[in-house]
């Protein structure tokens, strides 16, 4: 009797187990198949116009023959008048905030943030952003006596402001709808004419306590343009999100999810990720962590309450540093700028500004 009730049970085992496999295996197989579909339709769905990768490392270049944009210094003034002149001249409103921020050595900085406005009038808003000053020091450069010299920043700086002043080059040639025969072109050009676009350059980024000093670094001696334009924004604005652009033209960049972003705005990271992937750029945004980074975009987060994410890169086998080889070095300079990591970055917010309803 018991021997019999054991083979029942064997037998009433063995059954459900080849149930199971009958009916999961064709649900498996079905739900890898609308996962590859899905994935493969993201890959062949590209909107908008064609980011020109030339244009933008133009730009960077435009900005390194100011020589380096550390605060107070002759380079700073002049790449202002420069990115200002820019952006209106593609079509935007532009102003400026000025404040004398401190920096962790008690330096006074003349700080100047430059807000350029895409479409004013309209009140859905998109935000985009880059600190376009330059680090003061190489103070992690291998060779030690290049410690306290300024860099060129081509990378950690001019990168993200040029792919920004791509994007407002390619939003100020817009044709009108009307004159679209394509209709899903139409639809496209006339949801991007309801959007506003707030192209924003802080300033004061990059003067965070060296890696020579002896004082020790919490994290607020960074971002200062940020921070106080996050203290005065005008009470009223309210866009529905932010991408800050920080390091995006580097050789062999790829942009894994920062940490920060995914827990202030980790919606905006599968939008911004999943229109990598459409774009056809998904190898340069990994759908894997990075770090977590102290940027522009806490305060942006934390006082402002703007939902916004950071598009930086992460070197996870770079011995140099995880933000790259020329972070922080002298090495930063256009011989180290990639068309191709512009393109990815470019497109990628081309592709996301073209599929915002």
């Amino acid at each position: 009797m018991k021997k019999k009730t054991i083979l029942i049970i064997v037998i009433a085992i063995v059954c459900a187990v080849v149930a199971w496999l009958f009916l999961a295996g064709p649900l498996s197989a079905t739900k890898a198949a609308e996962a590859d579909e899905a994935d493969a339709m993201e890959r062949l769905k590209p909107v908008g116009p064609t980011f020109n990768a030339d244009s933008a490392y133009a730009f960077t270049k435009a900005q390194c023959d100011f020589g380096p944009r550390d605060m107070n210094s002759v380079g700073h003034d002049k790449c202002a008048e420069w990115i200002i002149a820019k952006f209106k001249e593609y079509g935007c409103e532009v102003n400026t905030q000025k404040a004398d921020l401190k920096g962790y050595d008690g330096t006074t900085l003349k700080s100047t943030n430059i807000i350029a406005h895409w479409n004013p009038k309209a009140t859905t808003r998109i935000m985009l952003c880059a600190h376009w000053d330059t680090r003061p020091w190489a103070d992690n450069d291998p060779d030690s006596t290049n410690w306290h010299k300024p860099i060129l920043a081509a990378n950690d700086a001019a990168s993200g402001v040029a792919v920004m002043l791509e994007l407002a080059r390619l939003l100020n040639q817009l044709p009108d709808a009307a004159v679209t025969s394509d209709a899903d072109a139409a639809h496209t050009l006339m949801a991007t004419r309801s959007l506003g676009i707030d192209f924003v350059c802080f300033d004061a980024e990059d003067w965070g306590i060296p890696q020579w000093s002896d004082q020790a670094d919490d994290g607020d001696s960074w971002a200062l343009g940020a921070q106080h334009w996050a203290k005065n924004k005008p009470g009223d604005y309210a866009p529905r999100y932010g991408i800050l652009l920080d390091m995006v033209g580097g050789q062999g960049a790829k942009f894994y999810q920062e940490g920060m972003s995914l827990q202030f705005a980790s919606d905006i990271v599968a939008k911004v990720w999943r229109a990598a992937r459409q774009a056809g750029y998904g190898s340069y945004f990994p759908k894997s962590s990075g770090g977590m980074i102290t940027d522009d975009h806490i305060p942006v987060n934390q006082v402002a309450n703007i939902p916004c994410i950071d598009i930086i890169p992460y070197y996870p086998d770079c011995e140099q540093s995880s933000f790259g080889p020329t972070w922080h070095t002298l090495d930063d300079n256009m011989e180290h700028i990639d068309p191709a990591t512009l393109k990815a970055v470019g497109q990628t917010l081309v592709q996301v500004l073209f599929t915002e309803e």
